[in-house]
């Protein structure tokens, strides 16, 4: 039994068309499914727990990263595995485990139900799959989810350039901060920081590599502090992120790895975790070795 978890509005409406054709694949394939349909924030977390209860042996996320955000919050530490049927603007999380972006194709992959096992990042109040984002990245995550602009660029199939607009937007107003970090009891503290991101994946933002090395099952965290530039530097940096380029700059970009890390700013900066915006610092990340399976 398939438990689908469709959020029809992902990707500008792609999330309802992709569904209706991975509908009919299904029923061609004479498979047994049933299907939830979000309808407001985190009810993907709810929807879970229903299709926990009907005893599915696979659920599947049609959406984004956020629905797939959302999902995951309420199937960690379960025993059913989650498939993904990518259908948001970013669809990081689905990139960097190699998911077709091909309906089809992923439905395939899903069918052949061969699960791996995933570490996830722990946030103490949200779990996280991708990246949080502390800083700039924070404030960036705020400003594209209620730009009108992420509407229009999803429609014209370039979501993944919200991120990028949107960051020319928040970098006009944004001031960057003093902050300590403790790594595995080591204290550290940075001026003049831009952002922090804690990564249990490579990309985010639409494909924007911040943390080149992180992988989703080395029961790691890898941590990327942008530090020291002026505005003008950043923006020449920043294009180079999309290849993880930046890494090369040694003064300003520094690279760390751990199991938990607590942030603290002054003053307090926005937090995101997958593109959500969650909070304000500071924030404790703890590395969860083997906590999701995933199709």
């Amino acid at each position: 039994m398939l438990g689908f978890i469709v959020n029809e509005l992902s990707g500008n409406g792609r999330g309802r068309r992709v569904w209706k054709k991975v509908e009919r694949s299904v029923l061609l394939k004479d498979i047994d499914y049933t299907t939830r349909f979000t309808n407001s924030p985190n009810h993907a977390t709810k929807l879970v727990k229903d299709l926990l209860h009907e005893n599915v042996d696979i659920i599947i996320v049609v959406g984004g990263d956020g629905t797939i955000h959302e999902v995951v919050n309420g199937l960690v530490f379960q025993p059913i595995p989650l498939g993904i049927i990518p259908t948001g603007s970013g669809n990081d999380f689905a990139r960097s485990l190699s998911i077709p972006m091909n309906p089809f194709k992923a439905l395939e992959r899903i069918l052949m139900n061969d699960p791996e096992t995933i570490d996830i990042l722990d946030l103490g109040k949200r779990y996280c799959l991708t990246v949080t984002g502390i800083g700039l990245d924070g404030q960036v995550a705020a400003t594209v989810n209620k730009a009108v602009y992420k509407r229009f660029l999803n429609w014209c199939n370039l979501g993944g350039l919200s991120y990028t607009v949107s960051l020319l937007d928040t970098l006009i107003r944004y001031v960057p901060t003093t902050v300590r970090l403790v790594i595995d009891g080591k204290e550290m503290s940075f001026e003049k920081v831009w952002l922090v991101a804690v990564a249990n994946s490579p990309s985010y933002g639409g494909g924007i590599t911040i943390c080149p090395d992180a992988l989703f099952n080395d029961g790691l965290l890898n941590v990327c502090i942008v530090h020291g530039l002026n505005k003008w530097a950043l923006l020449r940096v920043f294009p180079k992120a999309f290849k993880g380029k930046h890494i090369v700059l040694k003064k300003n970009v520094t690279l760390i790895q751990g199991q938990q890390i607590s942030v603290l700013s002054d003053p307090p900066v926005p937090v995101h975790t997958d593109g959500e915006q969650l909070m304000l610092s500071p924030v404790k990340v703890t590395i969860k070795k083997e906590a999701l399976k995933i199709v």
